[in-house]
């Protein structure tokens, strides 16, 4: 029991019990045989008053009462020293199992009420199968105690059945073949009831779900010198900002020490203290296609070394070679113009048919592949799946499309885009993936046709206001011949006016222009 402030948990506190089991003759054995040496009287005496606090026959919670009757009932002085001594009683219990303290704040009365939930004891195999509890047990009561003692809680075989040439046969009846139920038929209403009488903790959902991410998950592995450490903190009391917090782990897959690392960056926290959900999201997201690349990575580089592997075992081993599958006549494809010369349509659809990606990939190229081409099939066959035959069909696919004069490149998304829609129309098959591509072809086709109709059909813009542009009209000199040659005297009388403007420059003489 983590308590730092002895005020927080006196005998005016109040708390309950809860409990979803209830002892056998073998636990209450248990109890006292194997769990009371380890813990000691008061402890294991603990855990019996808190069992009490809810009817033996029945499970659920107890009434809330005042911690005066704990101490009261266990002799317990109600001072610094006695509420050191039921923590440490407590703790003791937690530490073996059998208890599970929490804290829940009362906004209203501003103080502390607490639930103490109560485990059953294990059985004598999981016990003696757990080895810090069978450690702790042989440092109390020493090693041939707990031999002698883990005997005593089991009844041999009899003889006639230890001998290994009896043969053992398990003929009990399922339940269905005695009992058949009236499945039909869905009672909304008994449903509807057994939801309502149910404690609001089942321990089986509780274990089949993800567990949720805590407070104290996050402020134990949360930097002590962070800005954003006192933000954190005020997480203790609000479970609406937990709940986004929670809500971005599940959706991205996120543990607590992820958590804490997005809790640290900054702008994560608004200056009121309060989560901000898009840059969390925005940080979480980044954070999972990073993980998801490098899984990527791994998977491919583990699937390389089990093909490496594979490969040397064949290589030591006789060859198993697998039959060639035909290609119906109505799946065949149009053979690529590089291809004309070097295979006929029935070779071309064949290879397509039964050669591996890697081996197509090579005919295509007169050297080495491109290692960024390489690496885009060997993710689509290693990551999404693909079959080999659909992988070659999707690669004719594409090369027919480059070689056809098109302006479309052969780059990553591209190809990933097609592959992932083969993956989401369920492309499985050598004769679904032909039939893609036709159907991409014709889709591709009619939208080429629509586009250039559109473009022949479409009108001619022309302007406004009888054709006259917008812009102002600039008149341009023409020389049209028909200027004659300057005459003498003309000549004489611009020089003499030049003259004059030139002295009367000169005396400072303004300009009559």
């Amino acid at each position: 029991m983590h308590m730092s402030n002895l005020h927080h948990f006196t005998e005016h506190h109040r708390y309950c019990v809860s409990r979803e089991f209830g002892l056998s003759a073998i636990d209450v054995r248990m109890l006292g045989s194997v769990y009371q040496p380890m813990v000691g009287a008061i402890a294991t005496s603990l855990y019996r008053l808190l069992f009490e606090h809810v009817p033996a026959e029945s499970i659920g919670y107890s009434g809330v009462e005042q911690q005066r009757r704990l101490f009261m009932t266990l002799g317990i002085e109600p001072n610094e020293k006695g509420r050191k001594n039921l923590i440490e009683q407590a703790s003791k219990l937690e530490a073996v199992g059998l208890l599970q303290t929490c804290r829940i704040y009362v906004q209203e009365t501003d103080d502390y009420m607490y639930e103490y939930e109560l485990m059953p004891p294990l059985s004598p195999a999981d016990f003696f199968a757990t080895q810090h509890l069978t450690l702790l047990l042989r440092d109390k009561i020493g090693k041939f105690a707990v031999l002698s003692l883990r005997e005593q809680f089991w009844n041999r075989e009899p003889e006639e059945w230890s001998h290994r040439s009896i043969g053992k046969e398990n003929i009990s009846l399922p339940f269905y073949d005695i009992f058949q139920l009236n499945t039909h038929v869905i009672d909304y209403e008994l449903e509807q009831a057994l939801a309502e009488v149910a404690t609001s903790r089942q321990p089986g959902l509780r274990e089949a779900g993800e567990p949720a991410i805590g407070y104290s998950d996050i402020i134990l592995r949360f930097p002590r010198e962070s800005v954003n450490r006192m933000h954190v903190e005020k997480l203790r009391f609000d479970h609406n900002q937990m709940g986004v917090i929670n809500y971005v782990a599940r959706k991205y897959k996120l543990s607590p020490q992820d958590i804490c690392r997005l809790l640290d960056e900054d702008g994560i926290f608004s200056p009121a203290g309060e989560v901000l959900l898009d840059e969390l999201q925005h940080k979480a997201s980044q954070h999972f296609r990073q993980d998801m690349k490098r899984q990527e990575k791994r998977e491919i580089d583990a699937a390389k070394v089990i093909s490496i592997r594979a490969n040397s075992v064949e290589d030591k081993e006789e060859p198993m070679v697998s039959p060639e599958q035909s290609v119906e006549m109505e799946y065949y494809v149009d053979v690529p113009p590089q291809f004309l010369s070097k295979c006929d349509v029935h070779q071309y659809n064949m290879m397509l048919r039964n050669e591996p990606y890697t081996r197509l990939l090579q005919t295509f190229f007169p050297g080495a592949v491109p290692g960024q081409l390489m690496d885009m099939f060997e993710k689509i066959d290693l990551n999404y799946k693909l079959s080999g035959e659909v992988i070659n069909v999707l690669i004719h696919y594409l090369m027919t499309m480059v070689a056809s004069g098109g302006d479309q490149r052969m780059n990553r998304n591209f190809v990933e885009a097609i592959a992932s829609n083969m993956l989401v129309k369920q492309v499985n098959t050598y004769e679904k993936a032909v039939r893609y591509i036709r159907d991409q072809s014709k889709v591709k086709g009619k939208g080429a046709a629509g586009s250039a109709d559109k473009t022949a059909a479409r009108p001619r813009s022309y302007p406004k206001n009888g054709g006259r542009s917008g812009k102002p009209e600039i008149q341009i000199a023409v020389d049209d011949g028909q200027a004659g040659a300057v005459s003498a005297e003309e000549f004489a009388v611009m020089m003499k006016k030049a003259a004059e403007i030139k002295a009367g420059k000169k005396k400072g003489v303004p300009d009559a222009t």
